[in-house]
């Protein structure tokens, strides 16, 4: 929106400056103007970047949540949503606001592009229905003015039965659809008309039209654009009545039959089509004011202002366009709220964000809803780290350009536990005897609060275990050895999904995972919520 309200305001300032030039190189102006403000969103990423410094609250940003750590399932039962809902943010709140503007400009975007089709759906319309003007006169004076503007297309004239539709439209094949009482016109009516319309043809006026249409249809809320258009349509109009003039119609004349056209067309309900239209009543004051005024400039563009025109504003818009495209400050900022694995925020607690190219290390705490900010940063790479008692100190890595203004949540998880065994075995051959899992006491561990604020962990405890058996062989020969395996407690309590993290014997592998699938745990509750968790098991053969 920024790029194209600065061309749009260049452009009405230019047609400001040149008042007192003609209207056909006001038009030119802003017939350009509207073209280069809806090319520079397309030609932005192809220009080079000029940046601007901008405070962060005017760039856009897109809320993601960032998941540095290992993810974990995470069991929610119905009464514990309430409790566990996390507490609403700002940043969510721009959220939400950014999806409820970007619906709303959707939805006018859509009905202004569905009104432009089907006034484009009604010409076509009335155009097959007209019937095609065959009158020696109007068919004269068609092939005499189309020659005299210098047009070689061919030009349709139909006549409606329409009592008050005057427009011209079409590229490739013009079309000037008259309405139906046209036939009674006197012979200077109708060369006033035919000068008119095909000023309009000669000029490419449809095209510049239906481009104000479509950049309105885009930014129709921005009364920049409206104004733009509203006043191409009046320099669009204003142009062809200088044209008419310069035929040689004495400007009292024009004037008159201009109104006598428009007050016909009053007496029926006039219809608005996207094409231009010689007798709109909104601008017949302004149009007959200027065909009075014998002191207004009246010449035509010529080829020489009009390539000035073009390099002027090409050579604003384009730096323009990369102006907004990287309208940024130079250095980049991150900012979000810190939650734990159940969504609930996490205040007073450290972060540190620390350039991997330069070691450079900036450390905050959360404030007391949870949000953090980085500002200031040097582009590159990232890595961050949030440390809390319970929770892993694990490392998440981003990358940051610059000028960019990033905005996440980061989840914290729940850390690992470790549980360290020693097995002894003697060196004859005599097998340590299995003992069966021993039952642990567990009454009181099943109350739990919710707290206020996140990150309160309830640790498991321990309900049943047995201690790995030696393998027989193994103790036999007087073999020790150190396995380290990984399980994942669920909410159940029992141990699952293992992994061997070193290398080590298949015998003592087996001893030690078929000891741990017996053990049991309470849950482990993060803020009052099941979640499971990782152990870290590591088991000493020794022999004595």
């Amino acid at each position: 929106m920024i790029k194209v309200s600065l061309i749009l305001l260049c452009g009405l300032l230019a047609t400001r400056l040149l008042r007192r030039r003609s209207a056909a190189l006001r038009h030119a102006v802003l017939a350009a103007t509207i073209l280069c403000a809806g090319a520079a969103p397309l030609i932005a990423p192809l220009v080079p970047a000029v940046h601007v410094p901008l405070h962060p609250s005017l760039l856009g940003s897109t809320v993601q949540p960032l998941t540095l750590f290992i993810p974990v399932k995470v069991t929610r039962p119905e009464e514990d949503l309430a409790a566990s809902a996390p507490a609403t943010s700002g940043f969510a709140l721009r959220a939400i606001a950014g999806r409820v503007l970007g619906g709303i400009w959707l939805g006018g975007a859509f009905v202004s592009m569905l009104f432009l089709g089907a006034g484009l759906a009604r010409l076509a319309r009335l155009a097959a229905r007209s019937v095609r003007v065959t009158d020696a006169r109007w068919a004269h004076l068609l092939t005499a003015m189309s020659r005299g503007y210098g047009i070689r297309r061919e030009v349709r004239l139909l006549q409606s039965d329409h009592p008050s539709l005057l427009v011209t439209w079409g590229l490739r094949r013009p079309t000037i659809i008259l309405p139906g009482a046209a036939g009674g016109w006197s012979d200077d009516r109708v060369r006033i008309v035919l000068g008119h319309e095909l000023a309009h043809i000669r000029r490419r006026d449809w095209i510049s039209h239906l481009a104000s249409a479509l950049l309105r249809a885009a930014y129709w809320f921005n009364p920049l654009v409206w104004i733009a258009c509203r006043q191409l349509r009046l320099e669009s109009e204003q142009a062809c009545d200088d044209a008419v003039l310069a035929l040689g119609v004495a400007g009292p004349d024009y004037a008159t039959h201009l109104l006598e056209v428009a007050r016909a067309f009053k007496q029926s309900r006039i219809t608005v089509f996207p094409a231009p239209a010689m007798a709109r009543p909104s601008s017949l004051e302004r149009r007959v004011r200027a065909m009075l005024n014998t002191h207004l400039v009246r010449t035509p563009l010529t080829r020489a202002a009009g390539i000035a025109i073009a390099i002027a504003l090409t050579a604003i818009t384009i730096p323009l366009a990369g102006l907004v495209a990287s309208a940024q400050s130079s250095t980049a900022s991150f900012s979000g709220v810190l939650v734990d694995a159940v969504g609930r925020i996490m205040p007073d607690t450290t972060l540190v964000l620390i350039n991997v190219q330069s070691k450079e290390r900036k450390e905050i705490r959360s404030d007391a809803t949870a949000h953090f900010a980085f500002a200031g940063l040097a582009a590159g790479d990232y890595t961050l780290e949030a440390t809390r008692p319970g929770f892993n100190t694990s490392q998440g890595r981003m990358s940051l350009e610059a000028g960019q203004s990033l905005v996440r949540d980061v989840a914290l998880q729940v850390g690992d536990l470790h549980e360290t065994i020693t097995i002894y075995g003697g060196a004859g051959p005599t097998p340590a005897k299995a003992k069966a899992a021993k039952m642990i006491n567990q009454s009181g561990i099943e109350s739990c609060t919710p707290p206020a604020t996140g990150g309160e962990i309830t640790p498991p405890l321990k309900l049943a275990d047995r201690k790995p058996t030696y393998p027989p062989a193994q103790q036999a020969a007087g073999v020790g050895t150190r396995v380290e395996i990984d399980t994942r407690i669920g909410i159940d309590g029992f141990p699952k999904d293992f992994r061997l993290t070193t290398p080590a014997d298949p015998d003592f592998v087996n001893a030690l995972i078929d000891a741990v699938k017996q053990w049991q745990f309470s849950q482990t509750k993060l803020d009052c919520v099941p979640v499971e968790v990782t152990m870290h098991v590591t088991a000493s053969f020794v022999v004595q």
